[in-house]
């Protein structure tokens, strides 16, 4: 049986990805210091032989005994409200978290996956983005520290692969939602329907022209796992290139959920993108790979799960665990 490590394995992504490979067969190891993971997300596994829980910050030294055949870098914050609070943290992640499990996976022998974004594209001058884009991305800004820790995540990936030969696999992942997204993360799916339950207006950033492409869950895993067990090296676009704005977005959502409430409108925040689409026809040629759900579909599953949350939920704000300040 192939052992796999999942870092981030109680977040949203991480504890979908724990399902799949269960499903095909891997032992998984899930690592989760649940600074934004839930354990509730991974409970469901914690009875079987083949899943493991570590409760660990992948930003210290990582020790996995036995045979390792793959490492999936999932672990980070990934909500504006998460870099505004916990910025350090994000930082470290994604470069001493990388570097922990670099150094894992060459000690082991292990082929290592990690999560990119489509942030590394910052607020893009090239529509859509494909992966030979450089990117816009303003390092000092408040977005700056995610999207920095993933351009240098992907930078330390590539030296690895090309200095010591290891085998490395990088996914830029867009806009993506499903069942066990935070109800309170910040970003705009959740929000909206979060704030549709509360009977709230609903609240666009922005003049709503700005765009997003959103892929299901389900979808997004099946190409992780695709890449994963493919030979490129390079990144990936993994993401729905069906585009909207998110004033028509706001109107879905009013429309899935039947709330009365109005939309209003405040300022955009700095730096916030104001198109984001992927080019996919990387992961067409070499995966097979394009997503199959569609968004309504997609999003009536995703408001079924929040519908099914206690109402407690619905008014809990955003938490982080207290970290020291270094």
């Amino acid at each position: 049986m192939k052992r796999i490590l999942i870092t981030g394995g109680a977040g949203f992504l991480g504890s979908h990805l724990c399902d799949r490979f269960i499903k095909e067969g891997y032992h998984v190891i899930a690592m989760d210091n649940l600074i934004t993971g839930d354990i509730r997300n991974i409970e469901h596994l914690f009875h079987l032989p083949n899943f493991e829980f570590y409760h660990h910050d992948v930003s210290k030294f990582i020790h996995v005994p036995g045979e390792l055949h793959s490492i999936l870098h999932f672990a980070s914050p990934a909500s504006p409200i998460d870099y505004l609070k916990i910025p350090i943290q994000t930082l470290k992640v994604g470069s001493l978290g990388i570097h922990n499990c670099l150094g894992l996976a060459r000690v082991k022998g292990a082929r290592v996956l990690i999560a990119s974004t489509s942030e590394v594209y910052g607020d893009p001058n090239v529509h859509p983005q494909n992966e030979d884009y450089w990117g816009n991305v303003n390092p000092v800004g408040p977005r700056g520290v995610y999207d920095e820790a993933k351009r240098f995540q992907e930078a330390m990936t590539m030296a690895y692969h090309t200095f010591h030969g290891l085998e490395t696999r990088i996914v830029r992942i867009f806009n993506t939602y499903g069942p066990r997204m935070r109800l309170n993360d910040g970003r705009v799916l959740p929000a909206f329907i979060g704030q549709a339950l509360r009977g709230e207006d609903l609240t666009i950033f922005g003049d709503g022209s700005q765009t997003r492409s959103f892929c299901y869950v389900d979808d997004l895993v099946e190409g992780i796992y695709r890449l994963l067990l493919s030979d490129y090296p390079y990144p990936v676009n993994i993401g729905n290139p069906s585009e909207i704005t998110i004033k028509e977005f706001a109107e879905e959502i009013i429309k899935l959920t039947g709330t009365t409430q109005q939309v209003i409108y405040k300022p955009l925040p700095q730096d916030d993108p104001k198109q984001r689409q992927p080019d996919i026809s990387r992961a067409k040629a070499l995966l097979d790979w394009e997503p199959r759900m569609s968004r309504a579909e997609g999003l009536k599953i995703t408001y079924d799960y929040f519908k099914s949350l206690p109402e407690e939920e619905l008014y809990k704000a955003a938490y982080h665990r207290e970290f020291a300040k270094v």
